[in-house]
């Protein structure tokens, strides 16, 4: 008879190595989205001028060299970064019940009176000086904006094959991005809430 060897309790992570993969995929993916959020918050308080990849892992808590192994360019952490915190509010406001629409122009709204807005107010303004982050900062506007539109028509239940009504969408979505401006040097809140109280008046008519 063989000798039978007893079983090494480390072959299976020899193996398949999942034990040691997947902790790691869990870091790195923690990792990644500690440096997307930071720096949407450091372009928020700092502005671009203030907002390199060092202070972006300082704030993160993480070394620059973690923070360059996630992205490579200064660039591609901030668009990144501003798709991924687009990404969040898309899914929050699905999130929303399409029925009132009082609650869904002021959560339009909200999209541009948040941390979000103003760290991409700031991209937006280093792209219109920096030609290589310009084109990716277009690119991404114009994908952002397609989507809210699509979720606002969704959530609003507009027919936009009516005339007028893709119109008055976009208005709705222009008006609450002009409140967000509003917003950032003084406190907009009471004179916002009135406007989203009328507009929403506006679209029940506008979309009966």
């Amino acid at each position: 008879m063989g000798v039978v060897t007893p079983p090494n309790r480390f072959d299976h992570v020899a193996r398949s190595g999942q034990p040691d993969r997947e902790p790691k995929q869990d870091r790195s993916r923690v990792t990644r989205q500690r440096l997307l959020e930071a720096a949407v918050a450091c372009l928020a308080e700092r502005g671009w001028a203030g907002s390199t990849v060092s202070v972006v892992a300082e704030h993160a808590g993480v070394s620059r060299g973690a923070a360059q192994h996630h992205f490579r360019t200064r660039e591609d952490l901030f668009t990144a970064a501003v798709e991924y915190v687009a990404e969040q509010r898309s899914h929050a406001l699905r999130a929303l019940p399409g029925q009132d629409r009082a609650a869904v122009v002021a959560a339009l709204v909200e999209l541009y009176t948040g941390p979000l807005f103003r760290a991409a107010l700031h991209l937006w303004v280093a792209a219109s000086n920096e030609e290589q982050l310009g084109a990716r900062v277009t690119e991404l506007e114009a994908r952002v904006g397609r989507e809210t539109h699509r979720i606002a028509v969704e959530l609003l239940g507009a027919d936009e094959s009516r005339p007028g009504v893709r119109e008055t969408v976009q208005g709705l979505l222009d008006m609450a991005r002009g409140l967000g401006l509003a917003n950032l040097l003084t406190d907009d809140a009471a004179r916002r809430d009135r406007v989203v109280a009328q507009w929403a008046k506006l679209l029940d008519e506008a979309l009966a």
